[in-house]
């Protein structure tokens, strides 16, 4: 079942407009709050942007960039139900918005390297956004591991920022390979760090 949820769009052209979301809820949405303080501390970066959405879920975030404005979204999603809603948020956009999203099935550590060849090819940088499953869900104990050895092996050639949300009682290093971490906003159970 997908019904629209009170998840709305926060800013830009589609200002106000709900997001479908699966009545299962298997997909954590990105809090409000969450969403308008990384969007205040990245206004003057997101248009023209290209954004990479890793573990997207119904894709608040990257849909949040195109109304404002950004060049490009990828949406890195594993679970074919969540694409599922994820493609009926983008198909519900202006004909050319929808085609400024694209969204990659499968394995979030293995389809990022997908994107990055492309990066590479049109010499491009994207905004990373992080929202792996929060790390007391079974089965992904060492997700923060895991996502932290992967940042430290991104290319900084197509690395403008790399933001991550996680479990405000989770603490990140001060760097992650050759990316340092600038901050930390917490916001309840949730927290986003960013790292540059």
């Amino acid at each position: 079942m997908i019904e629209k949820s009170n998840i709305k769009i926060i800013g830009g052209k589609y200002r106000g407009k709900k997001l479908y979301m699966n009545t299962k809820e298997t997909t954590r949405s990105t809090k409000q709050i969450l969403k308008e303080s990384v969007f205040n501390s990245l206004q003057w970066e997101v248009p023209d942007s290209t954004w990479v959405e890793v573990f997207s879920g119904v894709g608040s975030i990257g849909l949040e960039a195109i109304s404002r404005g950004a060049k490009k979204a990828y949406f890195l999603e594993k679970d074919p139900e969540a694409a599922k809603v994820l493609k009926r948020n983008i198909d519900s956009l202006k004909p050319e918005d929808r085609e400024k999203c694209e969204i990659i099935l499968g394995d979030s550590f293995d389809t990022i390297w997908d994107v990055i060849e492309r990066l590479k090819r049109e010499k491009d940088k994207a905004i990373f956004y992080f929202d792996p499953p929060f790390a007391i869900r079974e089965g992904y104990e060492d997700i923060y591991d895991k996502v932290q050895n992967l940042i430290k092996t991104l290319p900084k050639i197509n690395v403008e920022k790399i933001l991550i949300e996680h479990q405000s009682d989770y603490e990140f290093p001060e760097h992650l390979g050759k990316y340092k971490k600038i901050k930390t906003k917490k916001f309840g159970k949730s927290a986003v760090t960013y790292y540059e």
